[in-house]
């Protein structure tokens, strides 16, 4: 079965590597990122299934001309993946509300705008799965990162609430926690990236909630390297 996905919020580490693994799966992916810096190296890598789409997911016209691109590249969207993170690493007191809206603004407002462009795609066909990605600090707060962890936990709940309504409409809604540091990309010394999470292995578990069976779907997944302390 063809797929047709949009990643929302591409950048060099896991964003590469879910759109790399996407594509090796015979989906046709639409890349999205508010920074053409990397977008279009990264489509020409991986060939015609895939579209740089420069898109600021905070802007509603600028999100749904994205999806409309997708649509006439590929056809219809059946798996969204919402990945772009808005970080404000500051306290209570260090943070200004401008700072605190962006961070809530990337993350929560921006995968509402991304999850309702692509919602009635799959209500028409034969459903489909919107994966969000979150962090530790979607279920406990961190300390000095107010912002981050406020949109975070915004994100959580949006997927649990999804979950709920969109299951019986045949698509799987689920949330991913991150627990730990994602390898670099420039890091190559096996014995330091060996307490970072693999954004390969991410991907791989990213395509296993695409492909799992309606019988049994996974609601949240959290993943964390061996050396983890949790």
């Amino acid at each position: 079965m063809t797929r047709t996905a949009v990643i929302a919020g591409v950048g060099p580490g896991l964003g590469a590597s879910l759109a790399r693994k996407f594509v090796d799966e015979g989906c046709r992916v639409g890349l999205f990122a508010r920074s053409d810096d990397s977008l279009e190296a990264l489509a020409t890598e991986l060939g015609d299934d895939a579209l740089a789409v420069p898109t600021d997911i905070t802007d509603p016209e600028a999100v749904a001309a994205g999806f409309d691109a997708v649509r006439e590249a590929f056809g219809p969207v059946d798996v969204l993946i919402n990945h772009a993170s808005g970080g404000s690493w500051k306290g209570l007191r260090e943070i200004s509300p401008d700072e605190f809206e962006r961070a809530w603004r990337v993350s929560a407002h921006g995968t509402l705008l991304c999850s309702q462009a692509a919602v009635d795609d799959m209500l028409a066909g034969d459903g489909g799965t919107i994966v969000f990605t979150g962090a530790t600090s979607a279920v406990r707060g961190r300390d000095g990162a107010i912002g981050f962890s406020a949109a975070k936990f915004a994100v959580r709940g949006m997927a649990e609430s999804m979950a709920r309504e969109l299951g019986p409409e045949g698509i799987h809604v689920a949330h991913v926690v991150i627990d730990g540091g994602i390898r670099p990309p420039e890091m190559d010394d096996a014995a330091e990236a060996s307490g970072y999470l693999d954004p390969d292995a991410i991907a791989d578990s990213y395509w296993h909630l695409v492909t799992q069976d309606r019988s049994a779907w996974t609601l949240e997944l959290d993943l964390r390297p061996h050396v983890e302390a949790f």
